[in-house]
């Protein structure tokens, strides 16, 4: 197996996406079972693009476990870090389709996602501290064991490109105010910042996307990036700012879209390449 490039660290589930088109769940009668998992889907997009990749989760003690490990190793990503939780269930999603722009969610995380229970004892901080680029989430801090286990886990990169995608659930958190102080915490140690800009203002106060790089380069990043819709993207390093327009594509299902937006964002980075 070829040297790790990446190591993402974050959510992981079984998505289910109705096979009919354009109706709610109560007119669904199929469903087709993907791999799913915002961190769990850049590790894919980046192996995708041919940069070796693994990532750091949990599953729960039931048959999904397995189709999760083998899903992985079939799209080219390493699960030797995919533990099991005896006690909890590997989270499942669900989604309504209708083209172009609406794709309600329905996720099934409760009492608690075997992600979330990510403990320091799980993570092989050799491997963490030697990887080029770490990827962390901010689903990731929400909640104990994991909060302290992805801090840990920063702590262990004296150098490389450390990616926080900010990631920001509402429904994960007990308030915005506890989000931004986990988050500036994270910020210390990461070199690359991505989020839209709902995420960015939780991180830095402001949804300017100008004003909310700034804020993030001002905090020691090296490069900071806000995800703008339909209106494209927004870098800023020292050297100044660039803006990306949104390629124009017929939209069939957007969901995903950003987590293969951060795994071409990991390939471009190990690439070299410049904002532009």
């Amino acid at each position: 197996m070829a040297e790790l490039e990446i190591i993402t660290t974050g959510r992981v589930s079984v998505d289910l996406y109705p096979e009919q088109i354009g109706v709610p769940l109560a007119e669904v009668t199929t469903f087709a079972k993907s791999l799913g998992g915002s961190a769990t889907n850049v590790a894919v997009a980046a192996a995708r693009l041919g940069r070796p990749s693994a990532v750091i989760t949990k599953v729960g003690d039931d048959g999904f476990g397995p189709y999760i490990r083998a899903a992985l190793e079939e799209f080219g990503v390493d699960p030797r870090w995919v533990g099991t939780d005896p006690e909890l269930r590997t989270p499942l999603a669900f989604c309504e389709i209708h083209p172009p722009d609406d794709f309600p969610l329905l996720f099934y995380r409760e009492p608690k996602a075997p992600d979330m229970n990510l403990t320091v004892e799980d993570l092989d901080f050799d491997a963490i501290s030697a990887v080029p680029l770490f990827w962390i989430t901010g689903t990731g801090l929400s909640d104990e064991p994991s909060r302290t286990a992805t801090l840990a886990a920063l702590e262990h990169r004296p150098s490389g490109i450390t990616v926080f995608d900010l990631d920001y659930r509402p429904t994960l958190w007990g308030s915005e105010e506890e989000a931004a102080h986990c988050y500036r915490e994270a910020l210390r140690h990461a070199t690359v910042a991505v989020g839209n800009q709902s995420e960015v203002e939780v991180a830095v106060g402001t949804d300017d996307p100008f004003e909310a790089s700034e804020a993030l380069l001002d905090l020691g990043l090296d490069l900071a990036i806000v995800k703008r819709g339909p209106e494209g993207v927004l870098s800023r390093t020292q050297d100044g700012v660039a803006e990306a327009p949104p390629i124009q594509v017929e939209v069939v299902n957007g969901l995903g879209a950003g987590d293969a937006f951060g795994g071409a964002l990991c390939h471009a980075l190990l690439s070299g390449w410049d904002a532009e």
